[in-house]
């Protein structure tokens, strides 16, 4: 077993059922149980099919195999993280003179938000990917 040291952890006790959160690295996703916990392994492949295409769930290999799971949800967030950010880059060319430029303005600021929004998305995959892979948090005192 692979340790993943990290510097700083949540200052966070116990959550739900008394499993220690403490024990997850930090941008560890709350919908996702700690990997000490009974059936976190279901809560993170309900994780990871909430970020992805609704038909992925149509393939028994990502639904048997949380790990490739993980893969497929990693590249669909990435996929969607440059997106927003080609959005951001052609926006203003793109729609100029088709709508008003406040318009143009909220365009390329919901691109923005949603392209944050994704980049910690793909932090959080990261993280789960790690722990079902088998690494395991060690919190620094």
């Amino acid at each position: 077993m692979r340790v993943l040291k990290i510097e700083e952890g949540p200052v966070m006790s116990q959550g739900p059922g008394g499993v220690r959160r403490d024990l997850v690295p930090p941008g560890w996703p709350a919908q996702v149980l700690p990997p000490q916990a009974p059936d976190w392994e279901r809560s993170a492949v309900a994780w990871l099919f909430d970020l992805c295409p609704p038909d992925y769930r149509a393939h028994e290999v990502l639904r048997r195999h949380p790990v490739v799971l993980a893969r497929f949800a990693a590249g669909h967030v990435s996929s969607a993280v440059e997106a927003a950010r080609q959005g951001i880059r052609t926006s203003r060319a793109d729609l100029s003179g088709l709508v008003p430029p406040d318009v143009v303005e909220a365009v390329i600021a919901a691109y923005d938000r949603e392209g944050r929004r994704l980049v910690a998305a793909g932090r959080e995959v990261a993280l789960v990917d790690a722990a079902l892979r088998g690494e395991r948090h060690v919190p620094r005192l």
